[in-house]
């Protein structure tokens, strides 16, 4: 089989190697000609035997928007697009039906695996008509992780289900991240606790919450159990925003997830406006010290009703652990 894949980025090159690996053909475009197997789009489809497949693996939104309206106008009848990016499921719609009406066909794909994907396989989650899938089933077998199909694959749905499906996946793994990063939080706060590094290693075997995701936080913790290194700031993808939306549309109770979505906005913020109104109340209804914005003076102040303000300074609480 030889297909075409545009995007060859973290996710997009490794996917060509294992796809060749498998013994897929792959001619691939990127807009950086270093890594790009042709020099133009319609190089690409020039290139492919008929009916063609094409895989799309870039950035969701505009890109692809701009990838897919291109395909169309190149792309005979009965060839067949793959969205494997992170678009959002409604993208999906437009696009089937954007394609569909010069008779090519569409697939959408969720992709999980990252950047150990090349090695490991990557999870695929598939929405579309059923013969499309046959058709393809060639580059998701070479995609997928080694043994049974069903533990690495699935046809998820009619189109849309493959990104729907997907969605969740990450907001499942916010959850997940936001658990195992309050769970260090408290260790590391805890004066008794010596070895942060160790408790997440000893779960990695027979517990209940070992899971890979647990193994990736021991590696990054193996240098520093501090993380001194990182900063504490973290940005969202798109898909927890979407999977809370859906939850908000389809009645369906979330917290945990909400929780880590808008734990991660928080993160962003140098001195949170929210925290400092806590601060205030606290101060003002119970005496409770608050920290006075700015460099330390070393002199004791007052607050607007006489109970005293800590001045800030590196024990603050507010910076970044080290």
């Amino acid at each position: 089989m030889h297909i075409g894949l545009v995007g060859l980025g973290k996710m997009g090159g490794n996917m060509r190697t294992r796809l060749r690996r498998g013994g897929v053909e792959v001619t691939g475009f990127d807009f950086n000609p270093a890594i790009s197997d042709v020099g133009s789009l319609q190089d690409l489809v020039q290139a492919l035997p008929t009916p063609r497949i094409v895989w799309v693996m870039v950035p969701h939104g505009g890109p692809t928007d701009a990838t897919i309206a291109q395909l169309g106008d190149l792309l005979d009848a009965d060839d067949l697009v793959i969205d494997g990016g992170n678009s959002r499921f409604t993208e999906d719609f437009r696009h089937a039906e954007q394609l569909g009406a010069k008779g090519i066909h569409f697939l959408d794909c969720g992709v999980s695996g990252g950047v150990w994907g090349l090695e490991n396989g990557y999870g695929l989650m598939v929405g579309g008509r059923a013969e499309l899938l046959e058709r393809a089933m060639p580059v998701f077998d070479a995609l997928r992780p080694e043994g049974p199909r069903e533990e690495g694959f699935v046809h998820a749905g009619e189109v849309g289900a493959g990104h729907y499906a997907k969605m969740v996946h990450n907001g499942i793994e916010y959850g997940l991240m936001q658990a195992y990063a309050e769970g260090y939080e408290l260790l590391l706060a805890k004066d008794i606790v010596h070895d942060v590094h160790g408790c997440f290693t000893a779960w990695t075997r027979g517990t209940v919450v070992r899971s890979w995701l647990l193994d990736l936080l021991v590696k990054a913790l193996e240098p520093d159990q501090k993380l001194s290194h990182v900063k504490g700031y973290a940005e969202d993808s798109g898909e927890g925003r979407w999977t809370v939306e859906e939850a908000i549309a389809n009645a369906v109770p979330m917290p945990v997830i909400s929780a880590a979505l808008f734990a991660r906005f928080q993160s962003r913020q140098e001195d949170s406006p929210a925290m400092k109104a806590v601060a205030a109340l606290r101060n003002q209804f119970g005496g409770h010290a608050v920290t006075a914005a700015g460099p330390s003076s070393g002199v004791g102040e007052t607050g607007g009703d006489g109970h005293p303000v800590a001045s800030a300074g590196p024990t603050s609480g507010s910076g970044d652990v080290s």
